[in-house]
Parts: structure tokens; C-alpha cells; sequence
């Protein structure tokens, strides 16, 4: 998902009725099974929880993509081999750029 991943009625339905079996056109949600239908209300409700969830993630999503740049295995080897902090710094600088909330 993109950093800026909308979190929509979709998702909120998933969360709420995991077992129950929908489809949603448009702005319609079509129920084909017995599931207890949330109101739209709790969908919204839900869309706000979930939406929150995810955005109060971003700096762990940030932090993946730049753990993800680095050669780790490399630079964990050469500091082994030459007695280094390489890779520690390398992490350190990350976590500081990208603090958890």
C-alpha cells in the first residue's frame, strides 16, 4: 500500500465482519450471507479507527524502505571483520530520522 493508502468502506466491512460475505459497488454494499450488517455508523466509525492504525505507522513503512537501501548482511560482515559500527550508525541514523510517534 502507498504511504497515503485511503482506508475506505471496503476495509472497514473486512474488519468488522470477517466471516460475513458482501460485495461493495460503488458506494452500495450488496449482502449475500447472514452476517450482521453494521450500520453506517460503525463503518465510518471504523474507516476513522483503521485510517488512524495505518497513518500512525508511516515511520515504520519509511523506516523499511531505508532499512531496504542498506547492504545489511555486507555491512554487518565488514564490522565484524574490521572491528566497525558501520551498520549500527547506519540503523541509529535511520531511527532518529524516522522516530516512532
Amino acid at each position: 500500500m502507498p504511504a497515503d493508502y485511503p482506508i475506505g468502506k471496503h476495509e472497514a466491512l473486512q474488519s468488522l465482519t470477517p466471516n460475513g460475505d458482501w460485495h461493495v459497488r460503488g458506494d452500495t454494499v450488496e449482502w449475500i450471507g447472514g452476517a450482521t450488517e453494521p450500520t453506517n455508523a460503525e463503518i465510518a466509525s471504523e474507516i476513522t479507527r483503521l485510517q488512524g492504525v495505518y497513518d500512525g505507522l508511516a515511520y515504520s513503512r519509511t523506516r523499511k524502505a531505508k532499512y531496504d537501501l542498506l547492504n545489511q548482511d555486507e555491512m554487518r560482515y565488514d564490522d565484524v571483520k574490521n572491528s566497525t559500527t558501520t551498520w549500527v550508525d547506519a540503523i541509529d541514523t535511520i531511527k532518529a530520522a524516522h522516530p516512532k510517534p
